[in-house]
């Protein structure tokens, strides 16, 4: 089973490697890195790289994608060829599915058109703007269209093991999760945007400014 994670200049990394990490555990699934061009992209801050091993045109029938997001989203909003190649593929995947503002590039390619999504908050009017209807959930699901979207980032991690029960069973995603010991207990509860108080917001907004 292949799934492909695109990938493009300034994507967020665990976007991409959170879910990476979860699918490969799987030992019937194979993950490819793909994009424009093959080689090196780096992440949105650019501390980190990671390889594209294949082109758009070399994957023409992935069974599952998931689609990164990050503040390169923006600017394949009007990508033809990523466009093109999201409505070429989805009919025949699995899953089509999307992490944070990947889930832009879904609506970009009219894959959203009416239903509900989510993405990470910052981008829910951009999401309602391209078609979606923004929810604030962690990940929500439309099986019947095969789409699945996830909020922002360490949402994706969730997505990725409901995927693997989807996709085969709930022990298979149960013995992933034991895997990846993946036990959240964070120390703080800010992580949403409804939890975090005003000074935690502005702290936030300060982070996000310094890195344009």
């Amino acid at each position: 089973m292949q799934v492909a994670i695109p990938l493009f200049p300034r994507f967020t990394a665990l976007d991409a490697v959170g879910p990476y990490d979860v699918l490969q555990r799987v030992p019937s699934i194979d993950v490819v890195f793909v994009g424009h061009q093959r080689g090196e992209l780096r992440t949105e801050n650019g501390m980190l790289g990671v390889t594209c091993d294949a082109t758009f045109d070399e994957v023409g029938a992935p069974d599952v994608v998931v689609f990164p997001g990050g503040i390169g989203t923006r600017v394949l909003l009007e990508d033809e060829s990523i466009r093109g190649w999201l409505q070429a593929v989805h009919p025949q995947t699995k899953f089509t599915t999307s992490v944070c503002t990947g889930a832009l590039l879904l609506a970009a390619a009219g894959l959203l058109d009416g239903l509900t999504a989510t993405t990470h908050w910052r981008a829910g009017e951009l999401l309602n703007e391209l078609g979606a209807h923004y929810v604030t959930e962690r990940v929500v699901e439309h099986l019947p269209q095969r789409i699945i979207t996830a909020a922002g980032v360490s949402s994706g991690i969730d997505m990725a093991l409901r995927l693997v029960e989807l996709l085969f069973d709930r022990e298979a995603a149960q013995a992933t999760q034991l895997l990846i010991e993946y036990d959240p207990q964070p120390p703080f509860d800010s992580g949403a945007l409804v939890k975090a108080d005003a000074s935690t917001r502005a702290r936030a907004a300060e982070f996000l400014q310094s890195r344009k």
